[in-house]
């Protein structure tokens, strides 16, 4: 039996066949009619939000980001775990109404929205995240010509950095949130505005393994939200702390150890609702609640040996799976966990470069793997598949067909 990564060895098998949902994939390829796809598994997800709750204070609000996975069935179904949606665009915004989030359980975040967004996430509800002084100006503008209220955060740009983190989005100079420096300026001017001002969104980064640096993030999170808030015409009630949980994709990743972090933001949130007991603290994650939940297939559709290098050559590739080929912001390229999904229960035989169907060298899945001697027919399944996959990447380079998606 080959030696697997931990993210491979969660899934059952049948025979040599992969199982996803108590599947075997090769009927989901039947059923989705196609390859390659997207399968993500209800039962992972279900179980992903059960482990977390079970280890997070209770009063903590649980927020999906919808930008991990817009999915309309998987966010569908996550609107039955969380207790509300984070968006970054109004399409976000139209799939999580959809799902039947209500609007004020939506919270809207990111640089550069647009007027006509704007507008929408005013007429829904939601709370918008002003991300600069001159954004604040416009969502009040938007609801001035609706004639409503617009409920506003701020997002901050802390004036600390999430270190260890995939990718960070805070500290030094960002496109992300207001400077925390500039944001007291504004807040005295806030009761002038016609908006009903909510309070504060930190976000430090994405994508940390390291229970240590996120207890000191959330930390520092909490001082800085204490510290603005004296700068507040009102109690501030509405607190999105961010997240940045991380999953393990390589073998040398360790889980997360989410206990150490799940007591210590009860600490810190005991002693912030002492200081503001009308402040309403979020959570939000995304990655950490679909990324493992999701196995991408395709299928081989040619092997060749080049120069003694085995190259499986699929129907699948980077138009697809843009994370999977190492090219959405890894600093080196490392191969996702990867199985033949067809050859579950053979050994590995061989070094093999699973490789996709576009024209370009930077269109590989997987480099160098141990797998057993795959053929045209078999399906390879890329695991941690969940999050920011089929919708993270360009899916109209070189004009081959997109992939489907599965909820099972």
């Amino acid at each position: 039996m080959t030696e697997f990564h931990p993210a491979i060895a969660r899934y059952e098998t049948r025979g040599n066949e992969l199982l996803i949902g108590g599947t075997p994939v090769s009927r989901l390829a039947d059923i989705a009619g196609m390859t390659p796809f997207f399968a993500y598994d209800r039962a992972m997800l279900d179980r992903r939000v059960a482990e977390l709750r079970s280890q997070l204070p209770e009063g903590l609000s649980l927020t999906y980001a919808v930008k991990a996975n817009p999915m309309p069935a998987l966010v569908g179904h996550m609107r039955g775990l969380v207790d509300g949606f984070d968006i970054a665009s109004a399409r976000e915004l139209r799939v999580a109404l959809d799902a039947g989030m209500p609007g004020e359980r939506i919270s809207f975040a990111g640089p550069g929205k647009r007027d006509n967004e704007l507008a929408q996430a005013v007429a829904a509800g939601a709370m918008i995240e002003a991300e600069s002084a001159a954004e604040l100006e416009r969502i009040e503008r938007a609801g001035q010509r609706l004639n409503l209220r617009p409920r506003v955060a701020l997002r901050v740009n802390p004036d600390f950095q999430l270190k260890g983190s995939g990718m960070r989005m805070g500290g030094g100079a960002q496109q992300f949130g207001i400077d925390a420096e500039e944001v007291p300026a504004l807040l005295e001017g806030m009761a002038e505005r016609v908006v009903d001002f909510a309070g504060f969104h930190i976000f430090g980064g994405s994508q940390n393994l390291n229970a240590e640096i996120l207890r000191a993030y959330f930390t520092e999170a909490v001082e800085l939200v204490l510290r603005l808030s004296r700068h507040c015409p009102e109690p501030p009630v509405f607190f999105n702390m961010g997240g940045g949980f991380g999953i393990p994709y390589f073998p040398q990743d360790k889980p997360l150890d989410l206990g150490p972090v799940g007591r210590h933001i009860g600490e810190e949130l005991a002693r912030l609702k002492s200081a503001l007991p009308s402040l309403k603290p979020h959570i939000e994650l995304g990655r950490y609640l679909v990324g493992e939940a999701g196995v991408y297939i395709c299928r081989v559709i040619d092997r060749k040996v080049s120069r003694g290098q085995v190259y499986l050559v699929t129907d699948g590739g980077l138009h697809h799976h843009l994370a999977a080929t190492g090219n959405f912001g890894q600093k080196l390229r490392r191969n996702f966990p990867v199985a033949v999904a067809t050859r579950m229960g053979e050994a590995a035989s061989e070094s093999a470069t699973v490789a996709g169907c576009l024209c370009t060298p930077l269109d590989s899945l997987a480099e160098k793997v141990a797998l057993p001697a795959a053929q045209p027919g078999d399906l390879v399944a890329v695991f941690q598949s969940g999050a920011y996959g089929r919708s993270a990447s360009p899916s109209g380079f070189l004009s081959h067909p997109e992939a489907g998606e599965m909820l099972v």
